[in-house]
């Protein structure tokens, strides 16, 4: 079994900053792509960022320049820092990530996601 559990999320102005953290545990051998997703209300799940094994990167056109992924691959983290937030950034973050587990299993996990909300 393998666990996505993602932190970080909260309520911040426009303008803020916001990092997440995705921490993979479990069965685990090595993790080909972390990535971040995001759901607003009424609206289909889209992807924000991801970032593969290599060192590739790849972002939604709608958050490029102000948001920034990365991992720790000791600690099987990943990490969105989000910056100059806007309102429809609000959504909820899911984090995802392509995982090689010990058994020789390729399967894509899921967190439970984390609300990020852009207000005044």
């Amino acid at each position: 079994q393998v666990q996505l559990v993602e932190s970080g999320g909260g309520l911040v102005q426009p303008g803020g900053s916001l990092r997440l953290s995705c921490a993979a545990s479990g069965s685990i051998y090595s993790i080909n792509v972390m990535g971040w997703y995001r759901q607003a209300p009424g609206k289909q799940r889209e992807l924000v960022a991801a970032l593969n094994s290599g060192g590739t990167t790849n972002y939604g056109d709608s958050v490029k320049g102000r948001f920034t992924i990365s991992r720790d691959n000791a600690k099987n983290t990943g990490y969105l820092q989000m910056n100059s937030l806007k309102p429809e950034d609000t959504a909820v973050y899911y984090c995802n990530a392509r995982v090689i587990e010990n058994s020789g299993r390729n399967a894509v996990h899921w967190g439970q996601g984390t609300q990020v909300t852009v207000s005044s």
